[in-house]
């Protein structure tokens, strides 16, 4: 694994963690159009983007699941796999061909486990990216559905 062309996410990590979790890494293709995950469902793997593009959506009822987020170079797809009941929270798609680092979300969660400093550096690096999802969605949602639109407000 080229750890010299690490991910701007991955940099959050301590380089002792950093190199732990990439051991686990499979680099994988996503075609475009391809559906990675859906929300409701197992999440059971994520994903670092090394190249491309997915989109992040929510199911709304009654409407077309909107995008809320899309995710680029360095950005982590998915953060369900940590946290029971590890159902993923939104849908995501490859807009364009994707080349990424897949992990099996079982194998970190268990290394979590056996490793308490790992286990807390990788719950502090995906909680940073769940607060940041959460604003990002219910800025988007505003900005959609809101009487006046603008997603400025805060939670």
């Amino acid at each position: 694994m080229n750890l010299s062309v690490t991910p701007g996410l991955l940099r959050g990590l301590p380089t002792e963690q950093r190199n732990r979790l990439m051991r686990l890494a499979l680099d994988v293709s996503i075609p475009q159009g391809t559906r990675l995950f859906e929300e409701g469902l197992r999440a059971d793997r994520f994903w670092i983007v090394r190249s491309g593009s997915v989109a992040l959506d929510l199911q709304v009822p009654g409407r077309r699941s909107p995008v809320v987020e899309t995710l680029g170079f360095g950005d982590l797809v998915g953060w369900s796999w940590l946290f029971e009941p590890y159902v993923w929270q939104l849908g995501a798609e490859a807009v364009t061909p994707v080349r990424a680092h897949e992990f099996d979300a079982v194998a970190v969660r268990l290394l979590c486990a056996a490793d308490p400093e790992f286990g807390r550096a990788i719950e502090h690096w995906v909680g940073r990216v769940v607060a940041h999802r959460l604003q990002v969605t219910s800025n988007r949602l505003l900005d959609l559905y809101g009487p006046y639109g603008g997603g400025s407000g805060r939670l």
